[in-house]
């Protein structure tokens, strides 16, 4: 993923803060002897205290296999995407045909080695802290090895511990275009309104208030 500058986050609690609220992703897996990339769409916890990513598959899984060959992997998560037709970014010395479209998206990739989870206390826990950061307000009954209502299905999934080696964020929303030519994309996102914009317009807005007060 090409990071330019001006697309980089402001700091480390931009992406995190992004990444809380965003805990469904792609984990992509090397293939197996000279096998195609596996990437797999899966729920997560992020625990940035720990730096590690919980989550759990379907033991027949054919990831597993992959992973005891290769440890490493990608957890990449894409959000807060929008088009940009090409007359919105046009800038203001030129003519509106002339502008370059783009897409305008957050994203976050995590690079990890994966510790796969088999023991059955272990991987109650793991179930548990997950459980914990998706459904706060309880209403479940405990993840507990050997007791109902979970503990007879434990052995047909497998948890993941992923520790994150490595962060790599990117906010792409017009950093570096002028002042004046991303106040107009602003007023256009906000008169579409379709799907995402809403998101991509409070990142560009969010961002450029983060950037005129750094240089005041």
């Amino acid at each position: 993923m090409l990071i330019h500058p001006w697309d980089a986050p402001t700091d480390d609690a931009e992406w995190q803060d992004w990444l809380a609220a965003h805990d469904f992703g792609q984990l992509a897996v090397n293939g197996t002897s000279g096998a195609p990339p596996m990437v797999q769409p899966t729920h997560f916890a992020y625990d940035p205290a720990r730096r590690e990513v919980l989550a759990h598959l379907a033991r027949p899984n054919p990831i597993w296999r992959a992973l005891e060959e290769r440890p490493t992997v990608l957890l990449s998560v894409v959000d807060d995407y929008a088009f940009i037709p090409g007359p919105w970014q046009a800038a203001e010395d030129e003519p509106p045909e002339h502008g370059v479209p783009t897409s305008f998206y957050a994203a976050v990739q995590l690079t990890c080695t994966a510790h796969v989870v088999d023991d059955p206390e272990a991987k109650a826990a793991l179930l548990q802290r997950q459980m914990g950061h998706f459904q706060p307000e309880g209403g479940s009954a405990p993840v507990a090895a050997g007791q109902a209502p979970y503990g007879r299905q434990l052995s047909g999934l497998r948890g993941l511990r992923l520790e994150v080696r490595e962060v790599r964020a990117k906010f792409k929303y017009a950093g570096k275009r002028s002042e004046a030519v991303q106040r107009r994309i602003c007023e256009r996102l906000a008169e579409r309104n379709g799907p995402g914009d809403a998101a991509a317009r409070g990142h560009q807005e969010r961002r450029r208030a983060a950037r005129s007060a750094t240089t005041r």
